[in-house]
C-alpha cells in the first residue's frame, strides 16, 4: 500500500480559504488520475475534484468556482485551494491517487484523511 500524506486541514471562518496538500511517495513511477474527496459527518464519501495526468479537471457541482485542482507532478503532489468555504464544507477530506503497479494496472491509494472545519 502506498502511504499518501496529507495536510492543510483545519478550523476556518465561512467564507475564508484554506488550501490543501498530497503528496505521494518520491519513488513512484507513474500516476494517473489524483483527487480529493470528503466524507461528512453521516453521509457517504463524495468526489470533490479529479485531476487528470495532464490538465483535465471535474468538479462537484457543489464547488465549482470556489474550488481548484492543481497538482505538481515533479512532487508527485496534488492540492486543493478552496476558497469562499461554507459550513457545508465541513468534512473530512481525503485525497486519492491512481498509481502504476504490478502488471502494468493502476490502483487507487487513499490518503488518512485531514478534517475541514468550516464554522465562526
Amino acid at each position: 500500500q502506498v502511504q499518501l500524506v496529507e495536510s492543510g486541514g483545519g478550523l476556518v471562518q465561512p467564507g475564508g480559504p484554506l488550501k490543501l496538500s498530497c503528496a505521494a511517495p518520491g519513488n513512484i513511477v507513474s500516476i494517473k488520475d489524483m483527487g480529493w474527496y470528503r466524507q461528512a459527518p453521516g453521509k457517504g464519501r463524495e468526489r470533490v475534484a479529479v485531476i487528470a495526468g495532464g490538465v483535465s479537471t471535474n468538479y462537484a457541482n457543489s464547488v465549482k468556482g470556489r474550488f481548484t485542482i492543481s497538482r505538481d507532478n515533479a512532487k508527485n503532489t496534488v492540492y486543493l485551494q478552496m476558497n469562499s468555504l461554507k459550513p457545508e464544507d465541513t468534512a473530512v477530506y481525503y485525497c486519492n491517487a491512481d498509481i502504476l503497479g504490478s502488471g502494468g494496472y493502476y490502483y487507487p491509494h487513499w490518503g488518512q484523511g485531514t478534517q475541514v472545519a468550516v464554522s465562526s
